[in-house]
C-alpha cells in the first residue's frame, strides 16, 4: 500500500509563504477594485477580515502543541470579533452583540460541555481554555447592563449556559481542575 508522501517542514514553510502572499496580493486586488468600483460601499474590508480570519485559523491550527479546548476558544473569539466587525460595516444594526455572541457563547460552551463528559479524564488540558469561555460568556452581562441591546433573550440563555456548564465542569472534574489551577498558577 502506497501512503502519500509528507512535505517536509522547509516545503510546508515555503507553501505557506507563498499562500500567505497569494492572499495579500487577493486582498490588495480586492480594495483596488473596491475603490474603483463602488467607493461608498466597503466591501472589500469584509473580505480582507475574512480573509484574516482565515489565516489566524490556519496559524492556529498548524501550531501542534493546541489542543481542541483552545481552538474553540480561539474561534469563538475571532468569529464574534468578525461578526461584529461585519455588523459594524453595515450600519451597526446590533445584531451581532444581540444575536450573534450569545450563539456564539452556547456553541463554546456546549462543546466545552461535550469535551468534559467524552474526556473528563483528560480534562486537565481543557481546565485553563474552559475558564476563559466562561469569563468571556459573561460579555452579554455588559452588553445588558450599558444598553448596547434590545432584546435580552439569546444573552440570559448564554449565560445560563455558561453558569450551567461552569457547574457541570466542577462536578465532573473538581480535582482535576483545583490541580490545574493551582500548577498553572502557581498556587
Amino acid at each position: 500500500m502506497l501512503y502519500p508522501k509528507k512535505l517536509s517542514s522547509k516545503k510546508s514553510n515555503l507553501l505557506i509563504k507563498i499562500l500567505l502572499g497569494v492572499s495579500l496580493l487577493v486582498a490588495i486586488i480586492l480594495t483596488i477594485i473596491n475603490k474603483v468600483t463602488t467607493p461608498e460601499i466597503h466591501w472589500a474590508a469584509l473580505a480582507n477580515a475574512g480573509i484574516i480570519y482565515a489565516w489566524i485559523t490556519v496559524r492556529y491550527s498548524i501550531n501542534k502543541r493546541t489542543n481542541i479546548a483552545g481552538h474553540v476558544m480561539i474561534q469563538a473569539i475571532a468569529i464574534s470579533l468578525l461578526t461584529t466587525y461585519i455588523d459594524y460595516n453595515f450600519g451597526f444594526k446590533g445584531w451581532s452583540l444581540e444575536i450573534s455572541i450569545p450563539i456564539i457563547i452556547m456553541i463554546a460552551n456546549v462543546t466545552m460541555l461535550v469535551l468534559t463528559i467524552v474526556s473528563h479524564k483528560k480534562y486537565i488540558r481543557y481546565a485553563i481554555y474552559q475558564l476563559v469561555i466562561c469569563i468571556y460568556s459573561l460579555i452579554p452581562i455588559y452588553f445588558i447592563q450599558s444598553g448596547l441591546i434590545d432584546n435580552y433573550i439569546l444573552s440570559y440563555v448564554a449565560i445560563g449556559i455558561s453558569i450551567v456548564n461552569f457547574i457541570l465542569t466542577i462536578i465532573l472534574s473538581a480535582k482535576d481542575v483545583k490541580e490545574a489551577v493551582i500548577r498553572k498558577f502557581h498556587m
